[in-house]
């Protein structure tokens, strides 16, 4: 099939991978290239250094479009591609309705619809503490995740966090959309039951901020937030690495029970944890038992 893919991360990137060996990729649409890192650097999409190595190594030329917006220009210049069907996975943008027009438009999302529709639904399912995470296929129209379902994929949960289960989810929802292409003439879409849908909003950097309330709240918080923005306290203390020592004790809030060469045990109001690295603001990653020696802190002293 002849196919305008748009996606812009390594979650867009790995479906690309798939439908690049057994399609005809027309174009790619992404993001425009973003500052990342302590550095600010300019940083392409992972979808666009792929086809850029994948242009040079084969000798094509499958154009790339970064638009900020969907003029009459861009829309011309698509509806010229003749394409079949287009591929949406994690683009990063609500298309409209000028775009939907032009050929059927699927959509790869990274939940079973219509449960966490919108933005961060792996996220919000990891916070959730779901037993169960899926793609699902679905055919786009104007309305957020809204349309109607075309298959979907489901994995039991391994504690995973967000981004070892995006990569999971990638690889399912490449083979899903493999499967769907081959089907698509055949398929019996599913209309999805409205009164059913969750949904997760664009997560932001300060959803990332913690208290020593509750251990599994925070494990929760730490899985979820993997990567971006992270978990860490009022005063930007960033917590890099932990692990749950239970759930149910009572304890000072922060208050440090134990200094380990191997981390430090922490007391939440609820549980307790076993930190192994922090990393203070403007300064790099060390581990915790380093961290309390530099802080002079000691067995007692609370964690803030």
């Amino acid at each position: 099939m002849d196919i305008i893919f748009m996606g812009t991360p390594h979650y867009a990137k790995v479906i690309l991978e798939a439908l690049i060996t057994k399609h005809n990729i027309k174009a790619l649409v992404c993001q425009t290239d973003k500052k990342s890192g302590r550095k600010m650097l300019l940083t392409m999409p992972e979808t666009k250094q792929f086809l850029l190595d994948y242009n040079n190594k084969n000798n094509t030329n499958i154009p790339i479009f970064q638009p900020n917006e969907f003029d009459d220009d861009i829309v011309s210049t698509f509806i010229g591609l003749k394409c079949d069907v287009i591929v949406v996975a994690a683009f990063g943008k609500i298309l409209p309705k000028n775009i939907l027009n032009i050929a059927p438009c699927i959509n790869l999302h990274a939940s079973v619809l219509p449960k966490y529709r919108g933005a961060s639904p792996i996220q919000q399912s990891i916070l959730n503490n779901d037993s169960y995470f899926g793609v699902t296929a679905m055919r786009m129209e104007e309305g957020l995740d809204s349309g109607d379902i075309l298959g979907f994929k489901v994995i039991k949960d391994n504690n995973h966090n967000s981004t070892a289960l995006f990569n999971d989810l990638s690889h399912m929802a490449a083979s899903l959309t493999l499967e769907v292409l081959d089907r698509l003439d055949n398929i019996e879409s599913l209309k999805q039951q409205n009164c059913n849908a969750t949904y997760c909003t664009k997560i932001k950097k300060e959803f990332g901020e913690v208290s020593f309330d509750d251990s599994k709240k925070i494990e929760r918080k730490f899985l979820a937030y993997d990567g971006w923005p992270g978990i860490f306290l009022s005063s930007g203390l960033k917590i890099k690495s932990l692990k749950v020592i239970d759930y149910t004790s009572c304890n000072k809030i922060g208050e440090i029970l134990d200094i380990k060469r191997d981390g430090i045990v922490v007391g939440c109001s609820v549980g307790s944890l076993f930190i192994e690295k922090l990393q203070a603001p403007s300064k790099n990653e060390v581990s915790a038992y380093e961290y309390v020696q530099g802080k002079h802190l000691c067995i007692g002293d609370i964690l803030q």
